[in-house]
């Protein structure tokens, strides 16, 4: 007798390895920091179409790091169950093979050994699939949560501010002349660039939130 079995733990968790990989290139508290000490008011007047930066905003920002490390945690302890279960489900298929092999089982014995295997492999892509499922929605609101965040400061913001029109690129400022990012904004004039006052005015409500708390 001779049984296929597929296993999905590589696939079932995979956002974590997006996740994982985003997660990587942010340090908390680092960026913070430089921001704070950055930051100073844009010499952009009202009316004017500005930019933020929203990589920077992502990786410096003080509660998406908070966020981020909150669901990191949770999607290892995910992964580390998930490979708990794989790893006893491959031991029990070797072990059922070893037994066919060697002849140490009837073949009724058998086919009732491959029934149970089978069974244990259908749960086993259940529970990760489910899993899965609940990582997308964790990283989809956190997602939310961030945008929700930042949106809701940003409108304040601009309320104050006046700008004609607040775009959102990505990419790094040089340290003079003509700031070259990727799209919508492909060049700009470094004063357009609010990122430092956002970033501050972002870390300041959320550290003053956590406080209150």
């Amino acid at each position: 007798m001779k049984n296929t079995f597929h296993f999905l733990g590589a696939l079932a968790l995979s956002a974590v390895v997006a996740f994982g990989a985003v997660s990587c290139n942010n340090t908390k508290g680092e960026g913070a920091q430089d921001t704070a000490a950055a930051a100073s008011d844009s010499l952009a007047a009202k009316g004017s179409i500005v930019y933020i930066d929203m990589t920077r905003v992502m990786a410096e920002y003080d509660m998406a790091n908070d966020l981020r490390a909150v669901v990191e945690t949770k999607v290892q302890n995910i992964q580390a169950e998930i490979t708990r279960r794989e790893n006893n489900l491959a031991n029990a298929v070797a072990k059922y093979q070893e037994k066919v092999q060697k002849g140490l089982m009837t073949r009724t014995v058998a086919e009732v050994e491959a029934q149970k295997i089978q069974q244990q492999e259908i749960d086993f892509n259940n529970y990760a699939n489910q899993k899965n499922n609940e990582i997308n929605e964790e990283l989809l609101v956190m997602n939310n949560q961030i945008n929700d965040a930042i949106g809701t400061f940003v409108a304040k913001y601009n309320a104050e501010k006046k700008y004609a029109m607040i775009l959102v690129s990505q990419g790094d400022v040089p340290g003079d002349g003509i700031v070259t990012l990727s799209a919508p904004v492909l060049t700009a004039d470094p004063s357009l660039d609010i990122t430092n006052e956002v970033l501050a005015g972002l870390n300041e409500e959320y550290i003053a939130s956590k406080n209150a708390k």
